[in-house]
């Protein structure tokens, strides 16, 4: 974090300051800002957020003894650590943020990015960081911190030197990418998708798409929205940004777009397309399993467009990115037999890529796995997605098709009733249980797929799998 004075902090905060030691108003702290004490560096910013399961009050003392130099805490604890008392920690943590970022972005120079989408936002986020990193120095969050906690903790992050904020915006329900984007208002913002994830808890798809269409809403005046020409919902937001003077610069294959994909084409070292940019022809070979990425790509290309990144530097780089992060088409096992753990989430349309990624790059005397827990957060729309992509197994050919999980049953009673009858679905209450199937199961040529939402926690299991047969 950037060096702010205890005073400074607390008027950000609207706290009260409780100073102790030799500590007064005009001592000045810079250093990182957590609401983990396990992750507290000397001279540190410990929030301690009140959890579910725990308070984080009964940490500080441990945040101390790590090297906290403040404590923001909701009521006043026995420690010896100077500490500002807020009403809300959480909204403490979002107002310094915001106080953060605005006194970098006013010294000149800060560029803040925005992505959000049903999918792909942690792998957008992650190849577009890669690109600017070689601009200068650039913030992007760690694995997905996208909710009230992870995205201010990220802005917390920027320094006086920072060049480039990326930020990756969740939504918990409609007002969330609103709130989390209106702390920073995005000189560019990213739309990547409209899908079903997590359509259950906003009461459909058009509110979900309503919910990312905030993001549209929170960008500056003057600044630029990367929209998703294949997806009609996403397209229709170009409407909001016309409204509010900001400019569009379109991905995917439609005709009509800026960074414009052609000739995809996919095998087990990644996918090779021909990104049209501005109308110049690039090659792009991305290693990043699965076709559904060259989305994630072009929408990280066209951003960095925006920015200023030359296209041929833009595509070098990302031909460089081997794995997007930990358990997302990550390659594991050996060559005799391939994992791709894909578990860190899932959602209809991430699982249905999936598939079709495990297919295409499945070669002749190959076997195809797939190893398939639930997808949460469906709501009412829980059973027939389930039952969707239990079809679209059986009609990609997959030969062996192993459901895990209560939750998960009728995506395998779909599976049996669109013709995999002769044991290619079979079903398993834990994951242990079809850990030791797949042990005496799995042979020499097979690629298996191991997906599901991160809560069945099937990526465990990936790793496991991995490290057997490694």
């Amino acid at each position: 974090m950037i060096a702010l004075t205890l005073a400074q902090i607390a008027h950000a905060t609207g706290g009260d300051l409780h100073t102790i030691g030799a500590d007064t108003a005009q001592t000045v702290v810079a250093g990182a800002v957590d609401t983990d004490s396990r992750e507290i560096a000397p001279g540190g910013i410990f929030v301690a957020k009140p959890g579910e399961s725990t308070d984080g009050h009964r940490f500080v003392d441990a945040a101390v003894a790590a090297g906290a130099a403040l404590a923001i805490v909701e009521h006043r604890v026995q420690a010896p650590v100077s500490q500002i008392v807020v009403h809300d920690a959480v909204q403490a943590l979002a107002d310094l943020a915001r106080e953060v970022v605005a006194r970098v972005r006013a010294a000149g120079g800060l560029r803040v990015v925005g992505i959000t989408g049903s999918n792909g936002k942690t792998t957008t986020k992650n190849l577009l960081a890669r690109i600017l990193q070689d601009e200068g120095e650039t913030v992007a969050a760690r694995a997905s911190f996208n909710n009230e906690v992870g995205a201010p903790l990220t802005m917390l992050r920027v320094t006086d030197a920072t060049r480039y904020l990326v930020c990756e915006f969740g939504a918990s329900g409609p007002g969330a990418i609103a709130r989390l984007a209106g702390l920073v208002e995005p000189d560019v913002g990213v739309v990547l998708m409209v899908g079903m994830a997590h359509a259950g808890g906003f009461g459909g798809i058009e509110a979900t798409a309503a919910a990312k269409a905030e993001l549209v809403r929170a960008v500056r005046g003057g600044g630029v929205v990367v929209l998703n020409a294949d997806d009609a919902r996403v397209a229709a937001m170009a409407g909001i940004a016309a409204e509010r003077d900001v400019a569009v610069r379109w991905f995917g294959t439609a005709a009509a777009a800026q960074v414009r994909a052609e000739g995809i084409e996919t095998d087990a070292s990644g996918t090779r397309c021909t990104l049209v940019v501005d109308g110049t022809p690039l090659s792009l070979h991305l290693r990043v399993l699965g076709a559904h990425h060259v989305w994630n790509a072009m929408a990280a290309l066209a951003a960095a467009g925006v920015l200023g990144v030359r296209p041929e530097d833009a595509v070098a780089r990302l031909e460089t990115v081997e794995l997007a992060e930990r358990w997302r088409m990550q390659p594991m096992g050996s060559d005799r037999v391939r994992i791709i753990n894909d578990a860190y989430n899932a959602s209809p349309d991430s699982m249905a890529a999936a598939l079709r990624t495990l297919a295409q790059i499945t070669g002749p005397g190959e076997r195809t796995v797939a190893v398939l827990g639930a997808m949460s957060e469906l709501g009412e729309y829980a059973g027939e997605e389930h039952d969707r992509i239990g079809e679209l197994a059986v009609r990609l050919r997959i030969q062996r098709i192993v459901v895990i999980g209560a939750e998960a049953r009728r995506l395998y009673l779909a599976a049996v009733g669109e013709g995999s009858w002769d044991d290619e679905a079979v079903f398993f209450a834990t994951a242990d249980e079809a850990y030791d199937y797949l042990m005496t199961e799995l042979r020499d040529g097979d690629r298996v797929l191991v997906k599901s939402s991160n809560s069945v926690g099937l990526r465990f299991l990936g790793d496991r799998l991995g490290e057997s047969f490694s």
